[in-house]
């Protein structure tokens, strides 16, 4: 992937153009390596209830009706939107983290090549209007050493700034159209097995909750020193296609199909009608 093999030079040419003194890589944890999910990639399992409001919880049995009837639902990812955070972190596929001095990148390749920066340079946090709201946000981190031996051992992040329309999980489990998400986390590695499990413990607070909502996430790092890694475009063999409010199929002989019964065709009225 290109933007892993030049932020992997970027770091280089820092440790190699005398910087190497400010960072002292052996104060940072091990995150080097490819981390994949444990579990499914849900907020919800099974038999859970998420703490919606009762209008977000009326909101996504809708969702889940619509998906019963052959519909997309609530998921943007559908059609190639990029998941955004939190749902970027259920780790669909696998995850590589790069540790710099002044910033920690997240790079995940699904639906596309995606990336998180989080900043850990001491900068205080912009006014909203003064930075670009994205799907995954802008990130703020702050090393910290708990257990006093003059090594970081966790990553808290905060994130804000996003854009939507954006859900937790596949089933399209909503957070609020506002946008005024707040997330939280802590990475860290697992003190019985460093070399082989990472924690991300993530706190959403979105005001389509009742209370601030978290998830205690597990990834194993793999073995092999040279894993595979993915890469996707999520537009070379996507056939679901929006268009206005409906959702429609593309069929392999070049057709649009409708995706639920008696679903109505699209609005034809800037074309000539067929004679």
């Amino acid at each position: 992937m290109l933007a892993r093999s030049v932020i992997g030079a970027v770091a280089l040419s820092v440790m190699c153009t005398g910087s190497v003194q400010a960072f002292d890589e052996s104060k940072y944890p091990d995150f080097k390596g490819q981390w994949s999910r444990v579990g499914a990639p849900r907020w919800l399992g099974r038999g859970e209830k998420a703490p919606l409001t009762q209008e977000y919880q009326a909101r996504y049995e809708a969702i889940l009706a619509d998906q019963k009837q052959g519909g997309t639902g609530n998921w943007p990812s559908t059609f190639c939107i990029p998941q955004g955070m939190p749902a970027m972190m259920n780790l669909f596929d696998p995850m590589e983290i790069v540790v710099t001095p002044d910033t920690t990148y997240i790079l995940i390749s699904h639906i596309n090549d995606s990336y998180r920066r989080i900043f850990t340079d001491g900068r205080e946090w912009p006014a909203a209007d003064e930075v670009e709201h994205t799907y995954a946000g802008y990130s703020i981190g702050k090393w910290g050493d708990e257990d006093g031996d003059g090594k970081y051992d966790v990553l808290e992040v905060e994130t804000r700034y996003f854009i939507g329309p954006r859900a937790f999980e596949s089933t399209g489990l909503p957070l609020h159209d506002d946008n005024k998400t707040v997330i939280k986390e802590r990475i860290y590695l697992d003190k019985d097995d460093p070399r082989g499990v990472l924690w991300n413990d993530i706190t959403v607070i979105d005001n389509a909750l009742t209370r601030p909502w978290t998830l205690h996430k597990k990834a194993v790092r793999t073995k092999s020193p040279r894993p595979a890694w993915n890469y996707d475009v999520c537009s070379e063999h996507n056939a679901q296609i929006r268009i206005g409010r409906e959702a429609y199929f593309l069929s392999a002989d070049g057709f649009l199909m409708p995706m639920k019964k008696d679903q109505p065709p699209p609005d034809l009225r800037y074309f000539n009608p067929r004679r």
